[in-house]
């Protein structure tokens, strides 16, 4: 950070990683609802046996902390290391559609996002933009490649694959280059890794979409 004179000032803790009494609320009740709008999709009937209500709990509980949490995370923590102020709040009707939506048999949410203040430059917009879908590439690139160590019609390569298909999707959607999603400010920031990140997440998704239809 600097002041209005131009200097380089470290602010007191930078680095570390806060979270806010409000912000870890929000957080919660963002993962609560999402898990829930996953889990509507995944589960096949409330008449469904234990196992299989089970089954689609944790994967979609899974799913919600790797593809959320750790994505809006990561955005917090690249923050605050830059110095800046950076907590989660929820979109109440982006929530609310979610709910709605899960209902209707897909999941369209837009559950919050990283507030960020602070004198943050160009290159440092740019990291903490890119490191939420770098994020999701990185986790979903390992459930893909652990899934293929699993025969491909077992339980646990089946949910390696899905968990892996959503982080990877959630980092192609993050990517578009439309304000306020991340792809508008890591193209503007640096075109390279913008087309690296976006490339890999597309060509990771298309294998593991192969892999889940065989």
């Amino acid at each position: 950070m600097y002041d209005e004179y131009g200097a380089l000032v470290i602010p007191p803790g930078q680095g570390k990683i806060r979270f806010g009494r409000q912000e870890l609320i929000n957080i919660l009740i963002a993962m609560g609802v999402l898990i829930f709008a996953f889990f509507m999709i995944l589960l096949p009937g409330w008449d469904a046996p234990t196992m299989v209500v089970l089954e689609a709990l944790g994967i979609a509980t899974l799913a919600v902390i790797t593809g959320f949490l750790l994505h809006e995370m990561a955005h917090k923590f690249v923050a605050q290391k830059y110095g800046a102020w950076a907590e989660f709040r929820i979109f109440p009707l982006g929530l609310v559609l979610a709910l709605v939506f899960s209902f209707l048999g897909f999941v369209f949410a837009a559950p919050g996002a990283v507030y960020i203040q602070g004198r943050i430059g160009k290159r440092e917009n740019g990291l903490i933009s890119v490191a939420g879908p770098a994020t999701n590439l990185g986790f979903g690139a390992l459930c893909v490649a652990l899934g293929y160590l699993f025969p491909i019609s077992s339980d646990l390569a089946i949910v390696l694959n899905l968990v892996g298909s959503i982080n990877l999707f959630l980092a192609l959607f993050n990517l578009i280059p439309i304000p306020p999603l991340d792809g508008s400010k890591v193209v503007r920031w640096n075109l390279p890794i913008y087309l690296i990140v976006l490339v890999a997440s597309g060509a990771l998704l298309l294998i593991s979409w192969g892999y889940i239809t065989l």
